[in-house]
């Protein structure tokens, strides 16, 4: 019995209870079912009777003895007892403990999916690096926590699209394409150019392709530099992406907004609404009305747009595609975007805090021996995704990037990170999930299988670390829908190494296969179903990762 099913027989008792009168209120629509620290007070414990208290009109101790024959009644709970002001403390029976592996292997690789967020239709955009340069480190870090939460979603029930906003319009581009120019001319960079030695590299590359392409006129030249260059930096960019375990289902450009007029339908809209002025001799976005700090030019004195003209653009589209909620991702350098982009919202009548989404991640660095690394091999001064997977490696980093919260700025420790040891989290964790393979390795070889269901007796996985990790086992959905809900991908690789700890602990107090010269029994089979469970779980949540199980090491 996993908690999502210990909250459904809750359910039902609170509706029983309602139903006869014995209480007032409402079911709550979630209900939460906790892990017991301590065995004495039984498996699980909920605080349901709290939550009902008030509009039952009794004290939650007198609301949870009203439930607690009701919820012991219930197939597979044998006993639910009233602890402290309200508390309602429930002991599983043996054998509803141990069904649990059975539920998990016969799941398999569905095991962790859940309906918590059925039905929202969502479109997640993240890294959105400017094609004028490798992604650096801190896009890196997007690369995967954008990945892992898409991933999370999915699992979660929603619908979710995965989006890379391609901004191949702006001055940046401008710059871009004379440094690609003085490049190939062998000219000093540009003063605000872009340096290292993927310019020089694309630069040649452009020549490569389009042979005459410098003794071209500047502007066609120019041309020729912005079509091939940007495309050959961007092809660069998914390659990279790719390779690092993270896809997109759309690759969305900026120029396209542009070429459809889809600025100026945006500019239309908002003009509609009531909300566009002019003073100054532009033309402006009252955001003010909205708790922003100040009010948005959209269109500039000499005519040309702002980027936030773009961005408003940008997310009218998207809602125009269907998607219910919006979701950002930007790094620490454009928190101040928050404030305009939801009042920009509500002035296209939506509600922010149910439609938009804007997520800030922190920095990111990459330590040696102690000490900051700050240059790239190729790209200069910016370290970039490749220096990252070439220092340690794809699912260090991923694992590395998933585990931390964004909230925090983190360095990432390449001599621990390539470490083979338990003070390396995705080692301790990945090695873990080996345990389990070589046990049913083993046990293949040797002829020793788990039965069929009938065969397997759930009642036998009583011993105190098979407890714990049957418990731990059972906190997979819920903690797979908490970080999905949350925003919060970190949630999964900390339960993971939880769960590797509960599984060694395990592994190291209960013997699974016989000695030699022993005859497998019911116990065996049992214990193999809960080391097959095991495997799946630990693979289950490393593959949410985007990190590869390996089965051995």
């Amino acid at each position: 019995m996993t908690p999502a099913d210990l909250a459904t027989v809750i359910s039902d008792g609170v509706h029983t209870a309602i139903q006869s009168g014995r209480i007032s209120g409402e079911v709550p629509e979630e209900i939460r079912v906790e892990r017991s620290r301590h065995r004495s007070h039984g498996d699980y414990s909920t605080n349901v009777a709290m939550r009902l208290a008030k509009s039952a009109g009794l004290p939650a101790r007198t609301v949870a003895e009203v439930l607690a024959p009701l919820v012991a009644a219930a197939d597979g709970v044998a006993r639910a007892e009233v602890a402290g002001p309200g508390f309602l403390n429930i002991t599983l029976e043996g054998a509803a403990l141990g069904a649990l592996a059975r539920e998990i292997v016969l799941a398999g690789d569905a095991y962790g999916r859940t309906d918590r967020l059925g039905g929202l239709r969502l479109n997640l955009e993240f890294v959105s690096a400017n094609p004028t340069g490798p992604v650096h480190i801190g896009g890196a870090r997007w690369a995967v926590v954008g990945d892992v939460l898409a991933r999370l979603l999915d699992a979660a029930g929603a619908d979710v699209s995965r989006e890379y906003y391609f901004n191949d319009a702006g001055v940046q581009i401008d710059r871009f394409v004379r440094s690609l120019l003085a490049a190939a001319r062998g000219e000093p960079v540009p003063e605000d150019g872009y340096s290292g030695a993927y310019i020089e590299e694309i630069a040649a590359a452009v020549v490569r392709r389009r042979p005459g392409v410098l003794d071209l006129p500047e502007p066609e030249a120019a041309a020729v530099f912005r079509t091939e260059g940007t495309a050959l930096m961007f092809a660069e960019i998914k390659s990279s992406l790719a390779a690092f375990g993270t896809r997109f289902d759309t690759y969305f450009n900026e120029k396209d907004l542009h070429d459809r007029g889809g600025l100026d339908a945006a500019v239309a809209r908002l003009r509609e609404g009531g909300h566009v002025f002019e003073a100054d001799g532009a033309v402006w976005l009252r955001t003010t009305d909205f708790g922003d700090d100040k009010d948005r030019v959209l269109v500039k004195g000499d005519g040309s747009w702002t980027y936030f003209t773009a961005d408003c653009a940008y997310y009218l589209d998207k809602r125009s595609r269907g998607f219910e909620r919006v979701v950002i991702m930007l790094g620490a350098d454009h928190a101040g975007y928050v404030g305009r982009m939801r009042a920009m919202a509500a002035c296209f009548g939506d509600d922010p805090d149910t439609r938009l989404e804007i997520l800030i991640g922190q920095l990111v660095n990459l330590v040696k021996d102690g000490k900051p690394v700050r240059m790239s091999k190729r790209a200069g001064t910016v370290l970039t995704l490749d220096d990252l997977v070439e220092a340690v490696g794809v699912d260090a980093a991923r694992y590395a990037l998933a585990r931390a919260s964004v909230d925090a700025m983190i360095d990432l420790d390449i001599d621990l990170l390539t470490r083979q040891s338990n003070d390396n989290p995705v080692y301790y964790v990945q090695y873990a999930h080996t345990r389990p393979c070589a046990v049913l390795r083993k046990a293949e070889q040797a002829g020793i299988g788990k039965g069929t269901l009938q065969d397997f007796d759930p009642s036998l996985l009583t011993h105190e670390r098979e407890v714990d990790l049957l418990a731990a086992l059972a906190a997979f959905p819920q903690v797979v829908a908490a970080a999905a809900t949350l925003r919060e991908p970190h949630r999964v690789a900390h339960y993971l190494e939880a769960l590797a700890g509960t599984y060694h602990r395990f592994y190291d107090a209960c013997r699974i296969l016989p000695r030699d010269g022993e005859t497998p029994d019911d116990r065996t089979r049992a214990r193999l179903w809960l080391t097959e469970a095991s495997r799946l779980v630990l693979g289950n949540g490393l593959r949410l990762l985007g990190v590869s199980a390996p089965e051995r090491m």
